[in-house]
């Protein structure tokens, strides 16, 4: 394949890190990404230029780009952390030279050649060959969701109760472990914002779905903590909603938080049940979780392969963008609930 000298791309507006957080909302384009071109970059020894067939958006590429991730921006460079495509050229390494004209899902980590673009560069160890059998929307949401469902599965196993809290559980992440939970007998509780979305999480599989916005729901959350004894919570949103299920849960109890979804401050009610009834705070990051646990990392990818290749797991799709619309549509596709946004470049 002819590779161009020059590529579409949606580049960073911003360099390094925001002073004044703004929330997880992408409101508006324009602040922070701008339409260019820009060359198409050379993959490194032991990277890979990946023609980009499908990107994803992720709650996590919203922060990065608002400068609220853990990973400064560099200025003029693409965004997008995710995504499919074609190899097509790759640095001068053996394995990146087996990947050539294979499709792969891929993360682009700290190259700093994002996905939203028509090409990326990718460290080969970043990418995942994929079956035949594994769609591009599969395959474009493959790593950050996925990997994210099995390993913070792994943890509620290695705990031992079969009941455990999540926020956001309306999401494409949140979903997926309730489908990994269900098999295997345990019982998710989950928070929702609409009651339109408890039937469709009761339906795969959550013992509870509590609404967060509900007159009740404070008395309905302490009656189902004092009935499930949940002792793990995965969290994407923090704020004042994870501050009062933390504090109604029992002793012993983790909070894993993996994202903020809310820019209200998080306070610890009562700090004392840190200290006297052991209960502990903690973060979860799948970059430093795939760096520890190497040997779960290849297990865990073909699991993901199988799972989205029979139907056990599927994206939802609210919209695929084309990169040329982006700027004007994707504000408005991000709000939708209930699925995720892919830019097509």
């Amino acid at each position: 394949m002819t590779v161009p000298s020059e590529m579409k791309a949606l580049l960073l507006v911003g360099d390094g890190y925001t002073r004044t957080p703004s929330g997880s909302v992408l409101e508006a384009m324009e602040p922070y990404l701008e339409p260019g071109s820009i060359a198409v970059p050379t993959p490194g020894p032991s990277q890979v230029l990946i023609k980009v067939s499908l990107a994803s958006i992720n709650p996590s590429d919203v922060a990065f780009v608002k400068g609220q991730y853990g990973q400064p921006r560099a200025k003029g460079q693409p965004a997008g952390f995710e995504g499919v495509g074609i190899v097509v050229a790759s640095g001068d390494e053996p394995y990146p030279k087996s990947l050539i004209g294979k499709r792969v899902a891929f993360a682009t980590g700290v190259t700093n050649w994002g996905s939203w673009a028509d090409y990326a560069v990718a460290e080969a160890a970043a990418c995942i060959p994929l079956l035949d059998t594994v769609r591009d929307e599969d395959g474009a949401a493959m790593i950050v969701n996925p990997l994210t469902a099995l390993a913070m599965f792994d943890i509620v196993k290695e705990e031992g109760e079969k009941a455990f809290v999540m926020t956001a559980g309306a999401s494409q992440l949140c979903k997926l472990i309730i489908g990994l939970a269900s098999e295997e007998g345990f019982r998710p509780i989950v928070t929702v914002r609409r009651d339109d979305q408890i039937a469709a999480l009761n339906a795969l599989g959550a013992a509870h779905v509590l609404n967060e916005r509900a007159p009740d729901f404070k008395a309905a959350l302490r009656e189902v903590m004092k009935a499930e004894q949940p002792r793990i919570f995965l969290d994407a949103v923090t704020g004042p909603l994870a501050s009062a299920i933390f504090n109604v849960m029992p002793k012993r109890s983790r909070w894993i938080i993996y994202g903020r979804l809310d820019p209200e401050a998080t306070v610890i009610r009562e700090p004392g049940q840190l200290i006297f009834q052991h209960k502990h705070i903690e973060g979860f990051w799948l970059s430093e979780w795939m760096r520890q646990f190497r040997d779960r990392r290849g297990p865990a990818i073909l699991e993901a392969q199988k799972r989205f290749s029979d139907g056990r797991w599927s994206t939802d799709v609210t919209a695929v963008v084309p990169l040329a619309e982006a700027m004007a549509r994707l504000p408005a596709e991000l709000a939708k609930p209930n699925g995720k946004v892919f830019i097509r470049p």
